[in-house]
């Protein structure tokens, strides 16, 4: 039920910038032609808590000015530039007054030409962002616009005061495919919203919660699980949802009747998957089993979390009940570069293959180590450069954003 706290950039608290969504989060505009970098922008700003409108070109987000306008534009430019040049004499006329983030791969005096006219129209024009960026490039120019950063408190919460003042809330990480890079599920994980102190992480309540309060939290991550599955459902998408259960809760809980009660009404159901750190499994080998052999018949399944940290584990591997084979994040950091994880890295990722079941990748935080994953043939992959943890409802809103945009390219093609 721990979680390792992804990077964060600066620690001050969520500042309402107008103009806000409905929600109450800042709005961004991603004008981008292709789908993978609009994408992977919307999924870092969603996660830092500033909502997107995605755009392929300027004159599709020119007419979108009239009903909306954003905080902050990134705004591609492409191998020509009059797109580019079109959108920003467009924000000059209305008298844009939020700023703009050129982003393109192409060479410094084409960018700085794009950027000069956008000076001139008295624009607010941020430093020109080269491609390809990392995501701390995204998230310093929100941190140097006071953008959707998240105040997280390291202030220690007893956990059953917070399950009953109603403190507990599920944030949502995507889970993506790595091979055909879209997205594969999403993981739960818990956090408390202390009204004074903000944002609490695991490590804040967990480790010191009694096995009562432990018990509980579960449940509750179970019922929030199902209820997302559902959501995912009414969007037309059949989407695992996992969550983090210790294997002492699991024992207590009646796992199976809450699955069997709650579970979306849909065909073929992807269920559940339920993550139990590796040393907990190891520890009790024909228990696992049992809970394991329990899950499967109400749809869910078990993942090995935090696999690695104990490499004699790995002559056990036959004799373990799992679904998933979740890379520990201390193997996968550097896992591009460095001559010790990337061996690492390709031996869990063989053997979970060997055993004919999937291997994920915890903590993805480079690019370079995302192409040396997919390079090993790692299947799944999470973490900070995919997309941080967000609440349910901008989690919903960035797949209904983009299921609609699907829906309406399918009826473009017909």
């Amino acid at each position: 039920m721990t979680e390792t706290p992804a990077r964060t950039v600066g620690n001050e608290a969520m500042i309402a910038s107008p103009p806000l969504s409905p929600g109450g989060a800042p709005v961004c505009f991603v004008v981008e032609d292709e789908p993978s970098i609009r994408h992977y922008l919307s999924l870092i700003l969603h996660g830092a808590g500033v909502d997107t409108t995605e755009f392929t070109d300027g004159a599709a987000m020119r007419g979108a000015l009239t009903q909306r306008v954003p905080a902050l534009i990134f705004l591609n430019i492409a191998l020509d530039s009059r797109d580019a040049i079109d959108a920003i004499l467009a924000l000059g006329r209305v008298s844009f007054g939020g700023a703009v983030q050129l982003m393109s791969s192409r060479g410094g005096a084409v960018l700085e030409h794009v950027r000069k006219i956008g000076v001139e129209q008295n624009l607010h024009m941020l430093p020109v962002l080269k491609k390809p960026f990392e995501t701390d490039a995204v998230l310093r120019t929100l941190q140097a616009l006071k953008l959707g950063t998240i105040k997280v408190s390291t202030t220690p919460i007893d956990l059953g005061e917070a399950i009953n003042a109603g403190w507990i809330e599920f944030w949502f990480q995507p889970k993506i495919d790595l091979r055909k890079r879209r997205l594969a599920g999403a993981e739960a994980y818990a956090r408390a919203i202390h009204p004074t102190t903000g944002v609490a992480l695991p490590g804040s309540f967990v480790p010191a919660a009694d096995l009562a309060s432990v018990v509980r939290l579960s449940e509750l991550a179970l019922m929030s699980a199902l209820r997302t599955a559902q959501s995912f459902a009414q969007l037309g998408l059949n989407l695992p949802v996992t969550v983090n259960i210790p294997v002492t809760a699991l024992e207590k809980l009646d796992v199976e009747g809450i699955i069997r009660a709650n579970r979306p009404r849909i065909r073929n159901w992807a269920g559940l998957i339920i993550d139990v750190p590796e040393e907990q499994i190891i520890a009790d080998l024909p228990l696992a089993s049992l809970l394991a052999e329990r899950l499967q018949r109400c749809s869910a399944r078990l993942a090995i979390d935090d696999f690695g940290r104990g490499m004699s584990s790995l002559a056990k591997l036959g004799n373990m009940p799992f679904a998933e084979l979740k890379l520990d994040r201390s193997f996968v950091t550097d896992c591009g570069a460095g001559r010790i994880n990337a061996p690492l890295c390709k031996t869990v990722i063989d053997l979970a293959h060997n055993y004919g079941q999937v291997a994920v990748a915890m903590g993805i935080e480079k690019a370079a180590d995302m192409m040396a994953l997919v390079g090993m043939g790692c299947d799944y992959g999470q973490g900070y450069l995919l997309g941080q943890p967000m609440p349910e409802d901008r989690f919903i809103s960035l797949l209904r954003q983009r299921t609609g945009a699907s829906r309406m390219q399918s009826e473009a093609a017909r």
